[in-house]
């Protein structure tokens, strides 16, 4: 993806839905509520090394905010978070530009990224698709179990790196890509975007087109 004329938000994860087409077709879709974003900061590659814009989202109050943060970014706002996108070119924006949901229109494709749902602790079978044991041969107990994970024939007989295995689940940051805009909803702060997208209702999204 060329990062130059990239559009770029910040939302929060509402709840998915169905709406129809025009031909009469029900589509699932995802309703990312989108609170003005606020520029917080402009990096160049004369200064910093490279170009990105930096956003802020969300609103908090005041006594939750380290100074720090407070000192970055001054009378902007309270922002719940700061997000960073890297640019092929110098950034268009200015300091303290608001981005809304007019940055997308109806058909435009984006990838967004968020972090999963935890899941917990989970076996092989739910957490890497195995298929587990048969119950022929004498196998009572054996129909979620792992099998082998190898001996002297295989890694010098020690278990070899990243062997699928239990483990936490989910909780990972993940990227879906060539999903659709359905809809904008200027009025609301709202996208409506086709098919699902990472994370839980209330997970922080980055859309990107």
């Amino acid at each position: 993806m060329s990062y130059l004329n990239m559009k770029f938000l910040l939302g929060t994860k509402v709840h998915m839905t169905q709406v129809w087409d025009e031909r009469g077709d029900a589509r699932p879709v995802t309703v990312v509520s989108v609170s003005p974003n606020v520029v917080t900061q402009i990096k160049t590659a004369e200064k910093d090394g490279y170009n990105a814009v930096q956003l802020g989202w969300g609103s908090r109050k005041p006594k939750n905010i380290n100074k720090p943060m407070k000192g970055h970014t001054k009378e902007l706002g309270n922002f719940m978070g700061l997000r960073e996108w890297r640019l092929d070119a110098p950034a268009t924006q200015n300091i303290g530009d608001k981005l809304g949901v007019d940055v997308f229109k109806t058909g435009d494709v984006v990838a967004i990224s968020g972090i999963s749902k935890g899941k917990g602790f989970q076996g092989v079978v739910k957490r890497h698709g195995f298929h587990g044991g048969s119950r022929t041969h004498g196998q009572k107990h054996s129909e979620r179990e792992p099998g082998a994970i190898g001996g002297g024939a295989r890694a010098g007989g020690r278990v070899a790196k990243g062997m699928r295995m239990a483990g936490r689940m989910g909780g990972e940051r993940i990227t879906v890509q060539n999903l659709r805009v359905v809809q904008v909803v200027p009025e609301e702060n709202l996208l409506l975007i086709g098919g699902a997208v990472p994370g839980k209702r209330g997970t922080i999204l980055e859309i990107r087109g």
